[in-house]
């Protein structure tokens, strides 16, 4: 009788232990797996990765150290012209010859290429604006949406818009000088910051929109009363590239090096980010997908 009472004790124990290993190797799976993503290395100088739906940070790199931002700023730029009151899309500018003179003076900086005299709507400039990253239509954006009484004037009360907009969304790292990121010396950004201008302006249906647009033809009024078409192509290379690309914004400059804003939506999941100051425009984009695989991985 006492055997039996020992044995039963043992099978007990072993069944106890046996329970306790199955217990701790259920516990210690999931810290292995998670293990397994490995945190990437990026050649940009700055970097920043975040779930767009939650605002959670899943990546950070030199994140709030300001970088010029090179064309980057024109989401900034957008983000201000969607945010006017009573906003018509369909109203007409004429373009004019000091948006075309600014591109030859800035050593034939990017341009949407339009054409003195033709009307075009804002809509169609914010294409301009964003595809082919033209200066001509930022700054023909920032002539019709700033105030005052001469061009120069209201360039410069549009410049303080955008300025006003990165104080309200509690930005402490972000100050523009221009309208299109040709700086003069107080143009920067952080890629914490930027990617949040960007998630910012991606509220904004018409924003989304025209930043995963690959390609557009454009029909414009010419100063006889035409009309001509423009054809603008996205300089951004992740969209039919990367799976879930849905924008954002290209960015270079002589001190900014090589800028990407991006994001992409996997599986109800939107990873929105930055890259400032990358080495190349291979390495811009290998680095933006390193940091959307990893955003998505988390």
């Amino acid at each position: 009788m006492k055997t039996g009472i020992k044995g039963i004790r043992r099978v007990s124990a072993v069944a106890v232990i046996a329970a306790g290993a199955v217990l701790n190797a259920g516990a210690l799976a999931p810290v292995a797996q998670a293990a397994t993503v490995a945190t990437p290395t990026i050649t940009a100088k700055g970097g920043f990765v975040m779930n767009n739906g939650t605002g959670k940070s899943l990546y950070t790199k030199a994140a709030d150290t300001r970088l010029s931002t090179g064309s980057t700023t024109k989401i900034m730029t957008a983000r201000v012209v969607l945010a006017q009151p009573n906003l018509n899309l369909d109203a007409k500018v004429t373009v004019q010859k000091a948006y075309s003179d600014y591109i030859v003076d800035n050593n034939w900086a990017s341009s949407a290429r339009l054409i003195v005299g033709d009307k075009v709507t804002v809509r169609q400039l914010l294409y301009g604006l964003m595809l082919p990253s033209g200066c001509d239509a930022a700054y023909a954006l920032a002539d019709k949406f700033g105030t005052g009484s001469t061009r120069a004037v209201r360039v410069k009360s549009f410049i303080g818009k955008m300025n006003t907009t990165a104080k309200n969304l509690g930005l402490t790292n972000t100050h523009f000088d221009s309208f299109d990121g040709i700086g003069h010396g107080a143009n920067y950004s952080t890629p914490r910051d930027l990617t949040k201008i960007a998630s910012s302006a991606m509220k904004y249906s018409t924003f989304r929109t025209v930043v995963k647009t690959k390609t557009t033809k454009q029909k414009v009024t010419t100063k006889s009363g035409g009309y001509r078409y423009m054809e603008w192509t996205n300089t951004n290379p992740l969209l039919g590239t990367y799976s879930g690309a849905i924008g954002v914004k290209t960015g270079s400059g002589p001190e900014a090096k090589y800028c990407l804003v991006f994001a992409a939506t996997r599986n109800s999941k939107t990873v929105i980010g930055t890259v400032l100051a990358s080495s190349s425009v291979d390495n811009r984009t290998a680095d933006a997908k390193k940091l959307l695989n990893y955003g998505f991985a988390k």
